[in-house]
């Protein structure tokens, strides 16, 4: 598997609360329409919670401000990757992704980057 990662930031217009009604909301449901195409097959947003203390660590450390939330999505393969987003149904999708984007995120900010995920512990099992 490999994922695409990408910080995401709302527009400077638009409340925390609007922000992600319409992320979670019109845009995760345009995504799953868009997933064959573009060939998704996983999709997860994580959505920033508020917290003083953790502000405060970061500033402590010299960190920048945190984006609004995260946008993660898989890919069974590099392969399948490149097939999907050079195939005119993926273009045609990635198009329509795109242009929604802007009706909220403040693209000039986002980037992305491809990963594969190394588990150096997992304490939960």
């Amino acid at each position: 598997m490999i994922k695409m990662v990408v910080p995401v930031w709302r527009r400077p217009d638009l409340t925390q609360e609007q922000f992600e009604a319409r992320w979670r909301g019109a845009h995760a449901k345009l995504v799953g329409e868009c997933a064959k195409a573009i060939g998704f097959v996983r999709y997860v947003q994580s959505h920033k919670i508020p917290s003083a203390e953790l502000e405060e660590f970061s500033r402590s450390r010299g960190w920048a401000p945190a984006c609004d939330g995260l946008t993660e999505v898989w890919w069974e393969s590099m392969e399948a990757m490149q097939a999907a987003m050079s195939s005119p149904e993926g273009q045609a999708a990635s198009i329509r992704m795109q242009a929604d984007e802007k009706e909220f995120c403040h693209t000039e900010r986002m980037s992305a980057f491809l990963s594969v995920e190394h588990i150096i512990f997992d304490f939960t099992k």
